[in-house]
C-alpha cells in the first residue's frame, strides 16, 4: 500500500515560515504532482514526506501509521532527485544494486531484482557499463531502477527531467507514465513546469509561498481554478488575466479568458486592438494583442493565421468561459 496523510505539516527555518499548515491525502497508486513557482515550497514538502527535513508541526502518516520521527530509511519510500546520484566508479547494475547491498540482502535475491528492474527500464544491455558511457536518459532510468528494487510504498520524485534537453524530457515523461502504470505505485513528483504536471498527475498540488492553493484533476484546474494564482499557472500560455474598469464591465475585480475562447470576429465583439507580433507554431498560431483598456491579450487562432503587427483585429469573448475572481483574487461563486 502507500497511502499518505498530511495533517497540519508546517516547517519554519528561524522566524521563516516555508510551509505553514499543509492538510493533504494521497491514495494508493495515485500519481500525484507538486507543482508551483520556484521557492514555493514544493520541495520541502516533499523532503519532509521523505524525512529528510524534520517537522516543525503537524503529522505524516504512510498507511495509517504515524511516521513523524521515523528516519527516512524506515518509511519504506524511496527517493528520486534530480541530480541522478549515481557513483560514478561502479557499474550500472552495481548502482542499482547498492542499497540492496547494504541492507544486506541475499545476492540470489539482490540479483533477481537487479535483472526484473534493467528489464522494466531497458537497461538489461547496458549492466556493465559505467554511468559515464550512458546518456542523460539512461542515467535517469538507472537512479529509478535503483529505487524500484527498493520495493518502497511510494515513489518519490524531485524535478528528475529538469537535466535533460527539451526532447529527453518527453521522453522521459512518458517513460514514468508507463512505469506508474506497470508498478501500480504511488508517487509523488515534483516540478515547476506545469505542462509536465498537467500531462502526468492524476491530481496537481498547487502550492503558492507554502500554502496549498488547489488541489484537483489537470483538467479541473484548467477549467475551474479557484484563485488567480492557480488560473495565471496553470495552462500554457497561460490565462489572460484582466483588471481594472474593463474588469468592473462583467462584475468582477479581475476576469480571466483562455487564448483559445476567444475568437477574432469581423465586428463587434469584447474588445478591439491590434496585433504586437504573432508566434506560428504550425498547427497553432498566438496572436499577441494590444487590447486598450483589456490590456495585452494573447489569443488561439489556427495555424495558417498570419497576422501581422500593426493589423487591428476585433476580439469575441466566450461567455461561457469568462473566470471572475474578487478583489482578494479568489473565484467568484
Amino acid at each position: 500500500m502507500g497511502g499518505i496523510s498530511l495533517k497540519h505539516v508546517r516547517k519554519t527555518f528561524g522566524d521563516t515560515v516555508i510551509i505553514p499548515g499543509a492538510d493533504l491525502e494521497i491514495e494508493h497508486g495515485e500519481f500525484i504532482v507538486f507543482v508551483g513557482p520556484s521557492g514555493c515550497g514544493k520541495s520541502t514538502l516533499l523532503r519532509l514526506i521523505a524525512g529528510l527535513e524534520d517537522l516543525t508541526g503537524g503529522q505524516i502518516l504512510i498507511d495509517g501509521e504515524d511516521v513523524t520521527g521515523v528516519p527516512p530509511a524506515k518509511r519504506g519510500l524511496a527517493m528520486v532527485f534530480q541530480s541522478y546520484a549515481l557513483y560514478p566508479h561502479m557499474s550500472v547494475r552495481n548502482n542499482i544494486a547498492f542499497g540492496l547491498k547494504m541492507a544486506g540482502e541475499p545476492k540470489e535475491q539482490i540479483d533477481a531484482k537487479v535483472a526484473r528492474a534493467a528489464a522494466t527500464l531497458n537497461l538489461t544491455d547496458y549492466l556493465e557499463r559505467k554511468p559515464r558511457q550512458l546518456s542523460g536518459g539512461q542515467r535517469q532510468r538507472v537512479a529509478i531502477g535503483r529505487a524500484i528494487v527498493r520495493q518502497p510504498k511510494c515513489f518519490l520524485f524531485d524535478e528528475p527531467l529538469s537535466n535533460l534537453d527539451a526532447a529527453l524530457r518527453v521522453n522521459m515523461r512518458v517513460e514514468i507514465m508507463q512505469l506508474h502504470q506497470q508498478l501500480d505505485a504511488t508517487m509523488i513528483y515534483v516540478t515547476h513546469d506545469q505542462v509536465e504536471a498537467m500531462t502526468m498527475a492524476d491530481r496537481i498540488v498547487v502550492l503558492n509561498k507554502g500554502v496549498i492553493e488547489q488541489v484537483g484533476s489537470p483538467l479541473d484546474l484548467y477549467h475551474k481554478p479557484n484563485s488567480v494564482f492557480v488560473a495565471g499557472f496553470i495552462g500554457s500560455p497561460k490565462m489572460n488575466l484582466i483588471s481594472g474598469p474593463f474588469a468592473t464591465k462583467y462584475k468582477a475585480a479581475t476576469v480571466g479568458i483562455r487564448p483559445e475562447h476567444i475568437a477574432i470576429v469581423s465586428e463587434g465583439g469584447d474588445a478591439r486592438g491590434a496585433i504586437v507580433l504573432t508566434e506560428h507554431l504550425g498547427s497553432d498560431s498566438f496572436l499577441h494583442v494590444d487590447a486598450g483598456e483589456a490590456g495585452r491579450l494573447t489569443v488561439r487562432a489556427p495555424g495558417d493565421n498570419l497576422g501581422k503587427p500593426g493589423e487591428a483585429v476585433s476580439l469575441a469573448f466566450e461567455k461561457a468561459r469568462i473566470h471572475r475572481f474578487d478583489t482578494q483574487g479568489k473565484v467568484q461563486v
